[in-house]
């Protein structure tokens, strides 16, 4: 029985996904994508107007989804324990670091490819800073349902959240072991760390019935 083949756009998300990985952001080209993708370049701009906005794509659609998980959380705070739900962003966004921090790392070798790259996703309303304001959103969101303390600095404490985990993709597998700590256990130690800074009494951070 014939195969059927994948829709077109699937194919070059597939491509640029695998691509981004081995080459880099700055070495691979829309027509090295389509090529893989087996289509022509003019086929690939039909459903992404430039290589940024391929990019943006792939980090939202084939890595970790951590910006619907901060929108759901955002949603509804108060649901669940907030050192449950600051483990699942921790652990979410420490995968998604590992996997794009591979794809993303060549821009810094070429200063004005990384200018012009930064452009394009200002304006496209995207960025490295957009997962930080989503949960500076999450905890503002606590903060006003009482279970995050009133004078807490919500994007300090999201900074050094997702700045803690975009750090276990670049410096761990330098240190004395040799590889990061496992996503799961590192989450949960980073989200117990955070909430001894933001949370306020432990009675008041039980999930509403």
């Amino acid at each position: 029985m014939e195969s059927v083949q994948k829709p077109a756009r699937v194919r070059i998300l597939d491509a640029a996904h695998d691509l981004l990985l081995t080459v880099g952001l700055a070495r691979a080209t829309t027509k090295e994508i389509a090529k893989t993708a087996g289509c022509s370049e003019a086929a690939l701009y039909k459903y992404f107007a430039s290589k940024e906005e391929l990019f943006v794509r792939v980090l939202g659609e084939r890595l970790p989804r951590l910006a619907p998980l901060l929108s759901t959380l955002t949603a509804e705070p108060g649901a669940g324990t907030l050192e449950d739900n600051l483990t699942r962003i921790a652990e979410q966004a420490a995968l998604f670091y590992e996997q794009s921090f591979p794809i993303a790392a060549s821009l810094y070798a070429e200063p004005q490819l990384k200018r012009r790259h930064d452009d394009a996703l200002r304006t496209m309303g995207a960025g490295p800073h957009k997962p930080i304001e989503a949960l500076d959103a999450y905890l503002r969101a606590e903060q006003t349902a009482g279970r995050v303390r009133a004078d807490a600095d919500t994007f300090a404490a999201a900074s050094l959240l997702l700045g803690a985990c975009a750090q276990r993709a670049f410096a761990y597998d330098a240190g004395p072991e040799g590889g990061r700590p496992p996503a799961d256990v590192f989450a949960a130690r980073l989200a117990r760390t955070l909430l001894d800074g933001i949370s306020v009494a432990p009675e008041a951070t039980r999930p509403r019935p």
